[in-house]
């Protein structure tokens, strides 16, 4: 398979790794861009399996609970300008409550129902685009419901560039819960608790991190026991119940929520633009395009 550029560069942006050697993974796997990212990180030239997707867009996350019901939901813009106009603020608290009132199941379902104004969702945001001037679109949501006996944590960072929302199961300290949508925020967890991780993940972790040992030429017969070990490392960087809690590293997530007599059900983390490629442009020429629309 010829190797492309592009797919040099998208490794690379990936991995961090230099560029003649995401060149030769990529050659040595054939092009498969997982395998690659596997071979490198095997040869301890790449440091983490995470994707370092980059983040693009712009617009706002934001939360509305009501009661026993919430909604976590985020809405793009193409600029940063656009996100803070009241308009687009006003439209964002429109569609969050039209998402907990109506529950869709999808982004596409939502698009087609009809708002207490008597138009479509759809047709609602395509006003706003009209009147504001710039490409609007909501890009995700998740509809989260408690008993009377649970809590809501629900944080949004940086004015909503990035929001959490968890749902403790057995406890109603809301404050507690809402310290643990923080942490989520700036730790990134995958899952809640290790029960979830699925077992192909684990396997591959395990592949990997047995291959990393051995290259460091440690003997096989204590490859296992380093491996196990560092599978622990691996299950607390991707864990929330796993991670030090970072109010209180002395204690862990799962721990802390314990001690208020909860536990951590679910969790939701937006961050704005996350996986969206974002055409690069020169600032003084966006500005200049600006001008030339006024």
């Amino acid at each position: 398979m010829a190797i492309t550029a592009q797919m040099v560069k998208e490794l690379r942006e990936k991995t961090g790794a230099g560029m003649m050697d995401c060149k030769k993974a990529l050659t040595e796997t054939n092009g498969d861009m997982e395998k690659a990212i596997d071979y490198l990180r095997e040869k301890g030239i790449a440091k983490a399996a995470k994707k370092a997707d980059r983040i693009a867009a712009e617009g706002t996350t934001y939360i509305l609970t009501e009661g026993n019901e919430a909604v976590i939901l985020e809405v793009n813009s193409e600029t940063d300008f656009v996100a803070k106009n009241e308009g687009f603020q006003i439209l964002v608290k429109e569609l969050a409550a039209h998402l907990l009132s109506k529950k869709p199941a999808t982004v596409e379902e939502a698009l087609e129902q009809t708002m207490d104004n008597g138009s479509t969702v759809g047709d609602h945001i395509n006003a706003a685009i009209a009147k504001i001037g710039e490409k609007i679109t909501l890009r995700r949501f998740a509809v989260r419901t408690k008993t009377d006996a649970d809590a809501f944590g629900a944080y949004l960072h940086m004015g909503g560039r990035i929001g959490v929302l968890t749902v403790v199961e057995g406890s109603t300290d809301e404050e507690a819960a809402k310290d643990v949508s923080m942490h989520i925020a700036a730790l990134r967890p995958q899952y809640v608790s290790r029960d979830q991780v699925t077992p192909e993940e684990v396997q591959r972790e395990r592949e990997i991190l047995t291959q990393q040992a051995l290259n460091e030429g440690k003997p096989a017969n204590i490859v296992e026991k380093m491996v196990e070990g560092r599978l622990g490392k691996f299950f607390e960087d991707i864990c929330l119940v796993d991670q030090a809690f970072v109010k209180n590293p002395d204690v862990k997530v799962g721990q802390f929520i314990q001690s208020k007599g909860g536990k951590i059900a679910d969790f939701v983390r937006y961050e704005v633009g996350e996986g969206i490629e974002k055409r690069q442009e020169n600032f003084a020429e966006e500005v200049m395009s600006q001008v030339k629309k006024d």
